[in-house]
């Protein structure tokens, strides 16, 4: 059974790494005037990928239970997002730096989730090459 848990996490923390990616672009593109269908995907995306972000901790629960280190470390990732979705801040007023923080958070939780999924990968046996087995 943890080896169904591992690859759920596995794969929930790579779906989270994708949406990040897909919401700075989404950003991006309507910042440079792409219109309002840009910042609807980047909300739509974004509320999805934290709902993964806690699914990724539920998945670790099965998958590495009694191993509270990465557990914790599952954990930290809805915490992280939840700081990045507050911290978006008041974006109809000028020199709303709290904004930045938005942005810098969903750098961190891009490279925990890809932490996450990189541990599970390992712990899978997946990603060794033909000439190490």
């Amino acid at each position: 059974m943890k080896r169904v848990f591992l690859w759920l996490q596995f794969v929930a923390a790579t779906l989270v790494v994708v949406g990040v990616f897909l919401q700075a672009f989404s950003i991006a593109a309507f910042a440079r005037g792409a219109g309002e269908s840009a910042l609807d995907m980047h909300e739509t995306i974004g509320f999805m990928t934290h709902l993964i972000e806690i699914l990724v901790f539920l998945f670790a629960l099965g998958a590495w239970w009694k191993q509270w280190g990465q557990i914790a470390l599952a954990f930290s990732l809805p915490v992280i997002g939840t700081i990045q979705l507050i911290s978006v801040g008041d974006t109809d007023k000028d020199g709303g730096w709290v904004n930045g923080l938005h942005g810098m958070f969903a750098l961190v939780v891009l490279v925990l989730a890809a932490v996450i999924a990189h541990r599970a990968m390992k712990a899978l046996g997946l990603g060794k090459s033909a000439a190490a087995t």
